[in-house]
């Protein structure tokens, strides 16, 4: 599966960048990229929408941390929001759950899972 992103403004000012498909080696840049064309705006904060990624790899987490960072020296909060249960193990698992926002599983996810 291919990876697409959708980037739309939220009714508070903040942008959410939503990623859809697999994030990893091939194409864990797009979502640095997404991030960082959003911050021409000069937006107050950006929200990672992860409910409809479906897998991420270590390259795509650092291409999160990289997003974040990037943000960060703009003076722009990043936020993981509504992850899919894949995407918030693997936050979980590599310490980075506390850096995105703590964000909880996407509940539709966690319903399905039997969670």
């Amino acid at each position: 599966m291919t990876l697409s992103i959708t980037t739309s403004t939220l009714a508070d000012g903040a942008v959410e960048v939503s990623p859809r498909g697999e994030i990893d080696v091939e194409n864990a840049y797009e979502i640095r990229e997404a991030v960082a064309a959003q911050l021409d705006g000069s937006p107050a904060r950006i929200e990672l929408n992860m409910q409809h990624v479906t897998f991420i790899d270590s390259v795509g987490i650092s291409a999160l941390v990289a997003a974040f960072q990037l943000a960060g020296v703009s003076g722009v909060k990043v936020v993981v929001t509504r992850p899919s249960r894949f995407a918030h193990k693997q936050l979980w698992v590599t310490g980075l759950l506390g850096l995105f926002g703590n964000p909880q599983p996407h509940q539709e996810d966690a319903a399905l899972s039997g969670a």
